[in-house]
């Protein structure tokens, strides 16, 4: 399959069944397991230089920051003859966008996610519309200031495009990431909506302090 083929719906085999570090993808056969497992992978601080590894590096180093696990879970998903598909979550400018891994089931919505922190977690596969789960994250998307900063979605954005290398390549994939940031996004929000917008209280922002993983 071509990179810059518009049609993902052909599912290839997954290739790299040798590769040892994936053999722990054979027993992660749900989201929930798959999620469970990232959820054991420390956060990757990036203390000495910003990364975007691919999966097999994750596995490797054995951190991951949101990006990271979001590829790590599209590979395991694909293993298990699933659309490895991400969804970019697009903040204002003053705070992080969020990826996460998309998955089906019943026909509703679900999502992988690996944070460090209490909020914009996995989800459960009840939306019917990305949409839908795109907005389950709007609340709890705000900085140490409360102010709510979720913008915009992507569509679903399947990494098959990149054909294989993806999975093991040791240099990072910062391409990936750009063009992800850079695909179709549909807005959440107007400005004036945005000026309107409650702060999080005092309690929301307490409980999104609370972390996973703490810094060394």
């Amino acid at each position: 399959m071509r990179r810059h083929e518009s049609n993902y719906s052909t599912m290839r085999k997954f290739p790299h069944h040798e590769q040892k570090e994936f053999a722990v993808f054979q027993k992660l056969s749900s989201p929930s397991d798959i999620q469970n497992f990232i959820n054991r992978i420390p956060i990757n601080f990036e203390t000495k230089k910003e990364t975007c590894r691919s999966p097999l590096l994750v596995l490797q180093h054995h951190e991951a920051h949101c990006m990271e696990g979001a590829l790590l879970a599209a590979a395991i998903l694909w293993y298990h003859h699933k659309q490895p598909l991400l969804l970019d979550l697009k903040a204002a400018h003053n705070d992080y966008d969020h990826v996460v891994t998309l998955f089906r089931h019943n026909n509703q919505w679900g999502a992988v996610s690996k944070t460090n922190h209490a909020a914009l977690r996995y989800r459960d596969p009840v939306y019917k519309t990305i949409r839908e789960l795109a907005m389950s994250y709007f609340h709890e998307y705000f900085t140490d200031n409360g102010v709510k900063t979720l913008r915009s979605y992507s569509a679903p954005y399947s990494v098959l495009r990149y054909g294989t290398d993806w999975l093991t390549t040791e240099k990072d994939l910062w391409h990936i990431a750009a063009e992800l940031d850079d695909s179709p996004h549909t807005a959440i929000i107007g400005t004036a909506t945005a000026h309107s917008l409650r702060k999080a209280d005092m309690l929301e922002r307490k409980a999104g302090k609370l972390v996973e993983w703490k810094k060394k």
